[in-house]
């Protein structure tokens, strides 16, 4: 019963986190565009590292 609780938890920070972290790339894409190509580049990198090693953010 814990474990669901504790799973429940965690995805709620996890989406909690990924809403704050889109809202603010989102903002910084309107005031200077030119960060676009960043912003994805380093996103993706990220991404690509959490999957290939399996990790938890």
């Amino acid at each position: 019963m814990l474990d669901h609780l504790f799973l429940a938890q965690q995805v709620a920070v996890n989406f909690r986190l990924s809403g704050i972290v889109a809202l603010i790339a989102g903002i910084l894409i309107l005031a200077i565009p030119r960060l676009l190509n960043l912003i994805v580049a380093i996103y993706l990198i990220v991404i690509g590292l959490v999957q290939v090693f399996n990790l938890r953010v």
